[in-house]
């Protein structure tokens, strides 16, 4: 037993505490004898019914259980999903960071928001470097992506090599820097690969990603047909890449531009700053300065592609924007694919825009920054893994990519399909999962950060379902050891019915209020908490038979003192 408890030991530990069964929250912790290394720590957006939450970022109870063992955090790239929850987390476990300039810089503007920039180390890495972290070493791979700077990670440890891939395409020709550095995939696979942790986004798609340089082309041609408009165009604030070739075409056809949305200006100034983007003199200006130029020599480049609530374009279509009007004469375009989740919110802002008149368009203006299949395929087929591990995404795309891996001769039994909280022992020789930690979502809701549980998301629910009736009234003690009610009951509601037009159920329902008090009242001075249940439950009964609905009933019950 102690052999088989020492050979145990030596084997390396992959632990996904996110980012599994769902798009969004990804960090994977990476675990050898007395050194932990987390790749990536993102947030994931709220679901509807996650009723008034901020984001929700992830359960890192294993890491804080063992702190002096965690040596860093290593990034991939700087998109919320995978860099979101750093603020939140670095609060806890408080260790270096390592990532590649844009991805940090994007990282420091957050640390700053939260006070964390002089108590929190930082590294940045650069393609090719290695780092080396307790009993690991870790590789930056340059890959191409919907961000700039993204990299793949290998991860050395003595119990053999793991490429994580983070979030990457195949792209030959990309807007900014190299193409994805395919030769040293090819390297480490000739050396030998543990372990292939792959982005599964696309997994279900056939071919291939299409360049983001197509986009480019798309654009030029949008800008030709819509000569006499002003153009508004939405994507995602982190998409250097796309919001470069908009700037080109705009400059190519004599067009000023102004950028809307505050994570908009914050990404593309630090891209600015840092040499990512190149902007023609003369070609930016602020929103303010817009009115100086004709519509048709204009171009506004805006947050709100996927119909956020508070984003600019959502604003502009609700005509609450304090700077901008849109209208006849708008040429609106997205230039981004709806994220799930997020097809109704779009459609409605499409809705308010076209009922104002102004042209919008929504497709053939974005492409993916995930691999389809053959990316797949020619990935695994340069770094031919023993192991196959589909990690980003939700059930069906990890089962899609491990169809794939099946396709190039991996066996069933050497492909994992990982749950969040599964602890995955392997070495050359063997792999199983062993076991589970503890993991979830930790809900942000302004200034709190765990506060809001399951119990207040349910009431949160019954509130927005049925809403709320409040009873008040006012009890004092009688000189028959029982009491009395001196003021009330007086039942007001909200989100359940309009009062002024439901007199007649209010009225009955003070009645029902009544006479249960009195059953309870007329013997002894019940005691407070037996009162409330007492009304709610009469309500509660009242409510359903004559409505068939179930408002949240909240007694107030107050005493006065002799």
């Amino acid at each position: 037993m102690a052999n088989k408890k020492q050979k145990d030991s030596r084997k390396l530990r992959i632990i996904p505490l996110g980012g599994l069964e769902q798009i969004g929250m990804n960090i994977t912790a990476f675990e050898y004898e007395d050194s932990i290394i987390v790749v990536d720590c993102g947030l994931a957006f709220p679901a509807d019914d996650m009723f008034g939450i901020d984001m929700v970022i992830p359960d890192v109870t294993y890491l804080e259980e063992n702190l002096d063992k965690v040596k860093g955090f290593v990034i991939t790239h700087g998109h919320e999903d995978h860099i979101g929850a750093l603020p939140y987390i670095l609060q806890k476990i408080n260790v270096p960071v390592y990532a590649t300039r844009l991805t940090m810089g994007i990282i420091e503007k957050k640390l700053e928001e939260h006070a964390l920039m002089g108590t929190t180390t930082r590294n940045v890495v650069h393609f090719g470097q290695t780092v080396n972290l307790g009993r690991f070493r870790v590789e930056f791979i340059k890959t191409n992506h919907s961000i700039v700077d993204a990299a793949a990670l290998a991860i050395y440890s003595p119990a053999g090599t793991v490429i994580h891939t983070g979030d990457f395409k195949v792209d030959y020709t990309p807007v900014y820097g190299d193409a994805i550095d395919l030769q040293r995939f090819a390297e480490l696979g000739r050396n030998g690969v543990l372990a292939l942790m792959c982005d599964s986004t696309n997994a279900e798609r056939p071919g291939y990603t299409q360049s983001e340089r197509t986009v480019g082309v798309t654009i030029d041609r949008l800008f030709e047909e819509h000569k006499d408009t002003r153009i508004i165009i939405a994507t995602f604030a982190s998409n250097v890449d796309r919001v470069q070739q908009i700037i080109n075409s705009a400059y190519r056809f004599n067009r000023k531009v102004a950028l809307e949305g505050r994570s908009m200006v914050q990404i593309i100034r630090i891209a600015s700053e840092l040499g990512y983007l190149n902007v023609p003199e003369g070609t930016l200006v602020e929103i303010d300065d817009l009115k100086n130029y004709p519509n048709n020599k204009t171009c506004i480049i805006t947050t709100g592609s996927q119909g956020e609530s508070m984003a600019a374009l959502t604003r502009m279509a609700e005509e609450t924007h304090r700077k901008l009007k849109v209208g006849p004469g708008d040429t609106i375009i997205f230039s981004s694919h709806p994220i799930p989740g997020n097809e109704k919110s779009i459609t409605n802002v499409i809705n308010k825009l076209l009922i104002k008149g102004a042209d919008v368009i929504f497709q053939d203006v974005h492409v993916s920054g995930h691999p389809c299949q053959e990316e797949l395929k020619l990935i695994y087929s340069l770094v031919q893994p023993r192991y196959a591990i589909p990690v980003h995404g939700e059930y069906r795309h990890l089962i899609a990519q491990a169809k794939v891996a099946r396709t190039l001769g991996i066996p069933d039994e050497r492909i994992f399909i990982l749950q969040s909280g599964n602890v995955l022992e392997l070495d050359e020789e063997s792999a199983e999962v062993t076991g589970s930690v503890t993991t979830g979502g930790i809900l942000v809701d302004g200034l709190g950060v765990g506060d809001v549980g399951n119990t207040v998301l349910r009431d949160r629910q019954h509130l927005a379902e049925d809403g709320i009736v409040i009873v008040a009234l006012t009890l004092e003690d009688d000189d028959h050891g029982g009491s009395r009610i001196v003021a009330g009951p007086d039942i007001t509601s909200r989100g359940f019915v309009y009062v002024k037009e439901a007199d007649v159920l209010m009225n009955e329902a003070d009645v029902v209020v009544e006479n249960e008090l009195d059953k309870v009242l007329r013997t002894k001075a019940a005691d407070a908490n037996a009162l409330r249940t007492c009304v709610k439950d009469a309500l509660s009964d009242f409510f359903w038979k004559k409505t068939k609905r179930r408002p949240m009933v909240l007694p107030m019950i107050m005493r006065v003192d002799e």
